[in-house]
């Protein structure tokens, strides 16, 4: 079987040594990791049970000592808050990696130098770095991809206008987060100094600039708000929708896109709260024949 190999990790001769680690076990932890994420939320510790939950298979192949792997459980177990892919990914293989030099330290009798405020302090530096970057990529730009891509279909009435975008987001997530997951094993700390790169982040600066262009063009696309109103004014017939068409196009969509916009700036991200508010308003005005 191939594996990915730790270069601090030593070989299994001796008993209670830590086991080397596969890319199968990383492979693995990640899996764990996706579809445990945001199950065991807490106040207090937010997705650590997520991330001790991908991480407990290999600590168990790493401590062999009941003390060792306790403490090992408690060290993962910390406040933990990231996102699922960018952040899960190259965390979970980081955390595999870390972990695999604390045990070889511990079991070969060296001083520690991976120490516990080492390896959280690592965890928390990139946590909420890579969870921006990651809700930048994924959120804000591929994920509105694939709904513009489906959209059509969902516009005929075709069920794979709905099914698609789900389908594809979860698989994209699901692969580039094993490669996040190899990525951070194999490079280890050094993972950070990466991310922190001039190069890195103009990439993401452009793939947020993006997102931004196609929530806009999706928006113009796809929500559609006119006005029937009518007058006659000097014997002559004035089309209110056709006046905008002319002088303003787009302008009612619009406003109820940054009318959203600015209720979740004043009022927070309450999508209930929203829709029901801008349902009622659009009833209003319907009635009156204004929208």
């Amino acid at each position: 079987m191939d594996t990915t190999k730790n270069k601090n990790a030593i070989p299994t001769t001796q008993a209670g040594a830590p086991e080397q680690l596969t890319k199968h076990d990383i492979d693995r932890a990640y899996m764990r990791f996706f579809f445990a994420d945001e199950i065991p939320h807490s106040f207090d510790r937010y997705i650590a049970g997520a991330l001790l939950y991908a991480m407990m298979p290999i600590l168990r192949k790493l401590y062999k000592e009941p003390e060792q792997l306790k403490a090992a459980y408690k060290r993962q177990m910390l406040f933990f808050n990231t996102q699922a892919t960018w952040g899960g990914g190259i965390i979970t293989g980081l955390m595999a990696s870390l972990e695999s030099e604390r045990a070889r330290q511990e079991y070969s009798r060296e001083d520690i130098t991976m120490t516990d405020d080492i390896m959280y302090n690592t965890k928390a530096g990139l946590m909420g770095a890579l969870a921006g970057i990651g809700d930048a990529i994924d959120s804000g730009t591929i994920q509105y991809i694939f709904i513009a891509i489906a959209l059509p279909w969902a516009q005929q009435g075709s069920g794979l206008g709905a099914l698609i975008p789900f389908v594809l987001f979860a698989c994209y997530q699901l692969g580039i987060g094993l490669f996040f997951a190899r990525t951070g094993f194999k490079m280890g700390r050094s993972a950070t100094t990466l991310m922190a790169s001039s190069g890195v982040q103009t990439a993401i600066s452009m793939l947020s600039i993006l997102g931004m262009f196609m929530m806009g063009i999706i928006a113009g696309s796809y929500v559609k708000v006119s006005s029937p109103l009518e007058f006659i004014l000097s014997g002559k017939k004035f089309v209110v929708q056709d006046t905008l068409n002319t002088v303003l196009p787009g302008i009612l969509p619009l406003t109820v896109v940054m009318g959203v916009y600015f209720y979740y700036v004043k009022k927070g991200l309450k999508v209930t709260q929203s829709l029901l508010w801008l349902t009622g308003i659009l009833l209003v005005l319907a009635a009156f024949h204004i929208l």
